[in-house]
């Protein structure tokens, strides 16, 4: 973890960036006070398809409920 001020983040910013996307966690100061964190935002790739096959939906799924259905849900 790092700490840097105010000032210092906002002449450093790029490089700060570099460092929380190498996974290093920055906090920003004002004077002595913690104020910000800084971390990188990690993304799970997608991969289109990865599922198919693997999940079935049943028929009747998009069906009207009926109304003792709509009567369990608005209880």
């Amino acid at each position: 973890m790092k700490i840097v001020k105010m000032h210092d983040a906002k002449s450093q910013l790029s490089a700060l960036i570099r460092a929380a996307e190498e996974g290093e966690e920055i906090i920003i100061s004002r004077g002595n006070e913690p104020v910000a964190r800084l971390t990188a935002i990690h993304r799970n790739a997608r991969i289109p398809g990865l599922l198919k096959g693997k999940l079935a939906i049943p028929d009747g799924v998009f069906d009207p409920l009926l109304d003792d259905e709509i009567a369990a849900w608005e209880n």
